[in-house]
């Protein structure tokens, strides 16, 4: 059985990895995003689908 401690420290860790993405996508210049077919205002969406793998 996992301990919660480790459960704790990798769900810490998935959210820090989330929101470096999120805000990273985010901050992307318009150009560059579409130019990746990505939208900034999507970022939370594909942030969330790359750290979690589910949308």
């Amino acid at each position: 059985m996992t301990n919660i401690f480790t459960r704790l420290k990798s769900a810490a860790e998935k959210r820090a990895r989330y929101i470096e993405t999120r805000n990273e996508i985010a901050r992307l210049p318009q150009d560059v995003a579409l130019d990746l077919g990505l939208f900034p205002g999507d970022a939370h969406r594909i942030a969330h689908q790359a750290v979690y793998g589910r949308g």
